[in-house]
């Protein structure tokens, strides 16, 4: 928007309502051009941004969605760009030190390990090469992108890395396995092209904020999640759909879970785990003890990882 005054900052997150939200667009929302009607899976379009706090705030609940009911959904992540540039003076963030308090704030409310220092260190110009870089894992592997999204969210908010810098980029892409040669000619060219897409749907589903999930049938049923909500609205979204849905019942141990996921935070090993949070880090520590995972400390939490 040209209206400043109208111009949000969007990485100033709203706790109450758990989004990281930008400028509304004034576009009608409609899904109809994204239904797949040849498909039985229950499609969720994902809106989000490698450097989005709330939706770190999530990544518990979604892991739990992905476990029991993997089998009957297809999540698309879409970038939605939260962060263009530094042209922005509102909510009392006008530069990048201001973010390092307020990702603390929202550290400590999500209960997700996050360190805010990265702002004072090393701060990121920038969300825009991150999600371009994603769209460039996409299109080598879309399970490798997934892996790609979640290794420099770690990086971000655990490590301290701007992940605005190619480096860290392309230690990401080849830990998770892509090919580096093609992940870089794919990030300068039509990743590119990819990004601008999602941008682009954002706007004519008039996404206001992060995270914003839809989920939608080959019917065009559809309901509409924003912002962090607690596990069970994103089980009654789905079953509101198609209530003859069945959960899975996975396996809860820590050879299972660590076996799906090789990092842990505290808060997800909890809710994936079914235990409670005493239960949790008894185990963990135990583990740790015992070698079988390793630990990463920050000042604000904690993350357990199988090697």
């Amino acid at each position: 928007m040209d209206n400043k005054e109208d111009h949000k900052n969007p990485l100033l997150c709203d706790l109450e309502t758990g989004s990281c939200e930008i400028s509304p667009d004034k576009n009608q929302m409609t899904t109809k051009n994204i239904i797949d009607h040849s498909s039985p899976l229950i499609k969720i379009i994902y809106f989000t941004d490698p450097i989005c706090s709330s939706c770190w705030g999530i990544e518990p609940q979604l892991r739990k969605l992905k476990l029991e009911y993997g089998d009957h959904i297809e999540i698309e992540y879409c970038m939605g760009g939260l962060l263009p540039d530094w042209s922005y003076n509102s909510g009392g963030i006008s530069q990048p030190s201001d973010v390092a308090h307020h990702w603390d704030e929202v550290s400590l409310h999500y209960d997700m390990p996050i360190d805010g220092d990265v702002w004072l260190e090393d701060p990121l110009e920038s969300s825009y090469p991150p999600s371009i870089a994603f769209k460039a894992a996409q299109l080598q592997d879309d399970y490798k992108a997934g892996l790609f999204l979640r290794e420099i969210r770690e990086m971000v908010f655990l490590k301290k890395k701007n992940i605005a810098r190619w480096e860290y980029l392309a230690i990401a892409a080849q830990k998770v396995g892509l090919n580096l040669h093609q992940f870089k000619i794919d990030f300068e060219n039509e990743a590119k092209v990819l990004f601008e897409t999602d941008l682009a749907l954002k706007k004519d589903l008039g996404v206001r904020g992060f995270p914003t999930l839809f989920f939608i049938d080959q019917k065009g049923n559809r309901e509409i999640l924003y912002g962090v909500k607690a596990y069970a609205f994103y089980e009654v979204a789905l079953l509101s759909i198609n209530p003859k849905l069945k959960k899975k019942d996975y396996l809860r141990d820590h050879q299972a879970l660590f076996g799906s996921y090789t990092t842990l935070t505290t808060k997800e090993f909890e809710i994936l785990s079914g235990q409670t949070r005493t239960e949790s880090e008894r185990l963990l520590k135990e583990l740790q003890t015992s070698g079988y995972i390793t630990l990463l400390t920050t000042k604000n939490g904690l993350l357990w990882l199988k090697q």
